[in-house]
Order: C-alpha cells, then sequence, then structure tokens
C-alpha cells in the first residue's frame, strides 16, 4: 500500500504543508479507495464527494497564497452518523430519521472544518448507537475488514472500518459502552475513550450524566492526539467542560501531540476481566500471551485491578434511564420503526424504580472512589479492549461467552463500561492478530483527567511494539477486499437483526 490515502495523518498533514501534496490528490485517493473497498464493507454510507472536493481545492488555494493553515489542513474526514453534518444525510441509523438533512454541523463538526479538515461523508453506526454490532434497517451491515462477514462492533463500527482500510485518515466516533474501543480492536485501529468533559457536546440530553462521550479515532497515537487537539474545548454548553472563571482550562496544545512516558518507570497492573468480565479464554490467553512480551519493560507490574463489583448492575440501570430519555417516546409511538435493543433497553428502564436509580447512582460513587484508591499504587491499567474475538455480524449480540449465558445484549462488553462507568480515559491499541486471525485490542486505562498520560503511554508502547509482527498493527489486504463480492447481497444484510 502506498497510495496517499494510505499516509499517516501527520505525515500527510506534513505533506501537505511543505507542497508536496495536495489537498486534491490526497481526497481523490481516498474516494478512490472508498470506491474501490467499500463494497466489501459498507462502512461510508453517505458520501459528500463533490462538497469535498470543492472544500480540497479552496485548501490548496489557501496553500498557494501562504494562509496560515489549520492543523487538520486538507486532511479527510469521516463523521459518525450520530453526528450532525448541515447539509449532509443523517440517520442516526433510525428508518425515522431515513431522509433527515440538517441544517447546522453540531459543535465536534465545526471544530474539526475550523481546523481545516475536509468531511468526505458519514461512517455507519448502528440504530441510535445502540449494541455493539453496526448494522441497521437503513443502510445495513458493516463488515471487518479482516473478514467482511464478522462484525466490525461498534457502535463506531463504520469510522473504524473505513480507517483500517485507508478510506479515511481520521474520523469521529462516540462512546457509552466502548463504542470507540471496540471497533477499534476488531478493526485494527485506535480508539479513544476522554475523560468525560474533555470533548464537549452540546446535543447530550442528560448534560451532567457522563456515560457517553465524544472522541477521536485514528490509525496511530498521534494521528489520533492530532484530531483530539482539535475537538476539545471549555465549550459551557456542556455542563462537564465548563471554564474556571474564564480560564482555559481544556487547551487543544496539550493534545496535539503524545507525550514522553518513561514505560521503565511506569506501575501497570495487569487484568483480563476486571474480576466482572465474561471475557473468552481464546482472549484472556492471547492476553497473557502478548503482554508477555513486553510487561519486563516496566517498572512494577501485578496481575490485578480495581474491586468492580456492582458494576454490571450499576451500568445497566444507569444505561436504562439514559435510554428512557432519549427513546422512550420513539417505542411507545413508533414501536415497528425501532429495533431490538433499543426496545429492550426502554423496556428495562420502565422497571425500574426511583430507589433503583438512586442506588445505582450511589454504588457509582462508590465504584468512583474504589478506583481513585486504586490509582495511589498503579500508573495505568491494561486489559483486552473487548471480551470476545469478533463473531459474524449476523449474529445481533453474543447471547453466551464460552458456553454461559450473557446478562444483557451489551453484557460482552464489560471491559469496557466498567471504565466508563467510573468515567477514566481509556485507549484501544492494536497488537497484534489473535488466534483467529483477528485484530487483537489492548486497552489503556489511565487516572480520571489522565488523559495525556494514557495516549503517552499508548504511543510508548506503539513505538515499542511496532517492529514486532506479533504486536504490530495489523493491516488486511487491500486486494482481497476490492475483490470480494458487494456485502449489501448478504442475506440478512439490511435490517435490525
Amino acid at each position: 500500500m502506498n497510495e496517499p490515502c494510505d499516509l499517516d495523518a501527520v505525515e500527510a498533514r506534513r505533506l501537505i504543508g511543505c507542497k508536496r501534496l495536495s489537498a486534491a490528490e490526497l481526497t481523490e485517493s481516498c474516494i478512490a479507495r472508498i470506491l474501490a473497498v467499500d463494497p466489501a464493507v459498507n462502512a461510508m454510507v453517505a458520501r459528500d464527494f463533490d462538497r469535498a472536493r470543492a472544500a480540497a481545492g479552496a485548501c490548496d488555494a489557501a496553500t498557494t497564497r501562504g494562509d496560515a493553515l489549520g492543523p487538520l489542513h486538507g486532511l479527510p474526514l469521516g463523521v459518525k452518523d450520530l453526528e450532525d453534518v448541515a447539509g449532509l444525510r443523517t440517520t442516526y441509523g433510525s428508518p425515522l430519521f431515513r431522509d433527515h438533512v440538517p441544517v447546522q454541523d453540531e459543535r465536534i463538526v465545526q471544530a474539526t472544518r475550523r481546523a481545516g479538515a475536509i468531511v468526505l461523508g458519514k461512517t455507519n453506526t448502528p440504530e441510535w448507537g445502540a449494541g455493539a454490532n453496526t448494522r441497521n434497517a437503513v443502510y445495513g451491515a458493516t463488515g471487518n475488514p479482516f473478514d467482511p462477514m464478522r462484525s466490525a462492533a461498534g457502535s463506531s463500527g463504520g469510522s473504524a472500518a473505513a480507517l483500517a482500510t485507508g478510506m479515511l485518515p481520521l474520523a469521529t466516533g462516540s462512546d457509552m459502552g466502548g463504542s470507540l474501543r471496540n471497533p477499534a480492536a476488531f478493526c485494527g485501529i485506535v480508539g479513544f475513550r476522554p475523560t468525560p468533559g474533555l470533548v464537549p457536546s452540546e446535543r447530550r440530553p442528560l448534560g451532567w450524566n457522563p456515560l457517553s462521550v465524544l472522541g477521536p479515532m485514528a490509525r496511530t497515537v498521534p494521528d489520533l492526539c492530532l484530531l483530539l487537539s482539535c475537538m476539545v474545548s471549555d465549550d459551557a454548553r456542556d455542563p462537564l467542560a465548563c471554564t474556571v472563571a474564564g480560564q482555559a482550562v481544556r487547551r487543544p496544545v496539550d493534545f496535539a501531540m503524545p507525550g514522553d512516558a518513561d514505560l521503565s518507570a511506569l506501575r501497570v497492573a495487569f487484568t483480563p476481566d476486571f474480576g466482572i468480565a465474561p471475557t473468552e479464554r481464546h482472549i484472556a490467553e492471547v492476553f497473557a500471551e502478548k503482554t508477555a512480551l513486553f510487561r519486563h519493560v516496566f517498572a512494577h507490574v501485578e496481575n490485578t485491578s480495581p474491586d468492580c463489583t456492582g458494576t454490571n448492575e450499576v451500568f445497566e440501570v444507569l444505561r436504562a434511564t439514559a435510554a428512557l430519555t432519549s427513546h422512550h417516546d420513539r417505542v411507545r409511538d413508533t414501536p415497528d420503526s425501532v429495533g431490538p435493543n433499543v426496545h429492550a433497553d426502554v423496556a428495562a428502564g420502565l422497571k425500574l424504580t426511583a430507589l433503583d436509580v438512586a442506588r445505582a447512582l450511589q454504588h457509582q460513587t462508590v465504584l468512583y472512589r474504589r478506583w481513585l484508591r486504586f490509582y495511589d499504587d498503579f500508573d495505568v491499567i491494561l486489559s483486552p479492549s473487548v471480551t470476545i474475538s469478533p463473531r459474524p455480524w449476523s449474529e445481533l449480540f453474543p447471547a453466551s461467552i464460552d458456553g454461559a449465558p450473557t446478562r444483557t445484549y451489551f453484557h460482552w462488553l464489560a471491559l469496557a463500561y466498567a471504565v466508563t462507568t467510573v468515567g477514566h480515559p481509556a485507549v484501544s491499541l492494536p497488537v497484534g492478530l489473535d488466534r483467529n486471525g483477528m485484530p487483537f485490542g489492548l486497552q489503556i486505562v489511565g487516572r480520571r483527567g489522565g488523559d495525556a498520560q494514557v495516549l503517552a503511554v499508548a504511543a510508548a508502547l506503539e513505538r515499542l511494539l511496532a517492529g514486532d509482527p506479533r504486536t504490530a498493527r495489523p493491516a488486511p489486504s487491500i486486494a482481497a477486499l476490492t475483490a470480494s463480492p458487494p456485502l449489501r447481497d448478504t442475506a440478512g444484510f439490511l435490517g435490525f437483526g
């Protein structure tokens, strides 16, 4: 792979800035890759090629004039189809919004455009982001770039698949139960869940609820940091991102590139399951094998984790409460146009009492303080990103793991939502392949507010592991995907599941 679309974002931006690559050349290369490969995976679902070409031309004119260039100047961007883009079909994966075209960009899109990014199109997502299998009744399923009949996970599955195949250098995502981290792990790219408030959202219906966040996705940690630096803000429309006495708290410069982390000074906890996740034996064994290759580089290592007792129950209640806020009326008024995952979330919410919610919030605080104490003795926690190896997308969700039934349709995401529940930052870093020949993701979890340190550790590990084929970022076969039959021709492609 030696096309412009295969360049890392940082390198492409450097070449554009020194006039060795034009934004138009990069954009056309990405469009050509989409046309060649997307039929096999169905990641780029609403395309904005004409406006992207015009924007690329404007970028090149600015470069020629010698204008000041933004950090994302000329870089194509994919926007998850849960995020509003003015003038571009935005469905949220729901038939109810099949023909919806927003009139205004949401903040995160505005911010990346101001930084010079070129929106190339929308990336696929499950209906309203519910579940971690990217398929819906509007656009159908997204296939995994390493095996299109397997899941790309979700809910940012379209973004992850597009990045892995070189359709885009950068993409946006969002995360509640791991929607930035799970697809990153399944597709062999990098996804980062920031501390709530670091990347503001003016559209969250429960502004004080820290479960759902927006964040960046990329192929490398430096690329991810570049995009993150253009997303951070103290935008007061998000109550978790308010300024302090008018001072800039969240500064883009702090995240523009990963810092230097001395791995030999780190105290690291290793856990395959946080004591509560139904991790597949295969994944636990691969985690042990992979980490055995590099755990000696740290100052202190220990197989342990915070006490996460009660996390499953807390997350289930808080997730259901959020679902009632967003989807109760849709399920009540248009039940036939709403999929099974959203129905399940609302049904769970309707069973709750005020006492259930109060106790969940109380125990969430208990869990947070347990994690706070745990980080007195450790700098980061390492775990697998996801409990299983990618399964067929025809399976709506894993009903069992190693023969044991799962609690809910999202129980298999417990490695991710253990972190969500307490509000800590976490990144999924690709670390080679598992025994099934599918990408394996390593989750790196830091202190709440320790986003810069997490990314510095991830960058240091990325550099360390890149030289070993057992741990380097894997790449799918573009030739094989180009020759694959269109995914849309597969039985069961279109629908909720």
